[in-house]
């Protein structure tokens, strides 16, 4: 309650946000549309051997890499290990099946090639059954579908922002007790609503001389440790970050997570 509190006060009344709170069932349409119900996938392998045991490829890709670098026996290309760690979730179905077949692992543990796996919780509605809906995987969606109403109800001007916070749901393949990965979570999120021709944002000065510490994509894709110390002026201005309002946001959100207990130098 505390940790919401801060967050109302730090974002929606800095900025007067348009706080809004929409359904946690969304009827499949919207869903459809927004790509979630083709594409809002994990790959997916399971035991041929026993249907009971399955795993998410991407992490059990990372266990299996991170094991074989803590093995002093091991004589394969170790940069290359590290290399798929940093990538493992972005890897397709085929890449994944070949660096399995490659490592061995394929064959040690029976696995099947990588399949999708929705992570919506589907169900029907209405008495007959014969309306799909799902349990909203994040806020984003309702704020779309009611854009018109909160456009008029900013007397019908942009750029604006609305908030929401409320549960998302996930049907994770392997939850963990922790921050992430369970089925069930609050999320806090904001849509800020821009002409994607102006993007400079009237406060952005506010934050422009705020360094953080970032993580550009070339150092996320070569050692995955370097960070780069900039400010957000420096950063916009050789373009590492597209543009104001973005940048504007990252330094709000850099402040608000400082502001609630976070070390800022372990941020990227």
């Amino acid at each position: 309650a505390n940790l919401e509190a801060l967050w109302r006060r730090h974002f929606i009344n800095h900025d007067n946000m348009l706080e809004i709170q929409c359904t946690c069932l969304t009827p499949e349409v919207v869903l459809k549309t927004s790509g979630h119900v083709e594409k809002f996938t994990d790959l997916m392998v399971k035991n041929e051997k026993n249907p009971d045991e399955y795993y998410r490829a991407d992490k059990l890709l990372e266990e299996k890499c991170e094991a074989l670098l803590q093995d002093p026996s091991f004589e394969g290309d170790r940069e290359q290990l590290q290399k798929w760690i940093r990538v493992a979730d972005s890897l397709s179905a085929e890449e994944v099946d070949k660096i399995f077949q490659e490592l061995g692992i394929k064959q040690a543990m029976n696995l099947s090639f990588p399949y999708p796996f929705n992570l919506m919780f589907k169900t029907t509605i209405g008495p007959q059954g014969n309306m799909v809906g799902y349990l909203r995987p994040e806020t984003a969606q309702g704020m779309f579908v009611n854009f018109r109403r909160l456009l008029e109800q900013n007397g019908g001007k942009m750029p604006f922002a609305a908030a929401q916070i409320g549960l998302g749901f996930r049907n994770e393949i392997a939850p963990r007790a922790g921050l992430l990965r369970v089925r069930e979570f609050p999320m806090a999120e904001i849509e800020h609503f821009v002409h994607p021709d102006h993007k400079d944002h009237p406060d952005f000065h506010k934050v422009a001389d705020l360094k953080l510490p970032l993580f550009p994509q070339h150092n996320q894709l070569t050692d995955g440790k370097l960070r780069t110390d900039l400010t957000l002026r420096q950063a916009v201005d050789i373009g590492m970050i597209n543009n104001e309002t973005l940048g504007y946001f990252m330094g709000r959100t850099y402040l608000f997570l400082v502001k609630a207990g976070v070390d800022g130098q372990m941020l990227r």
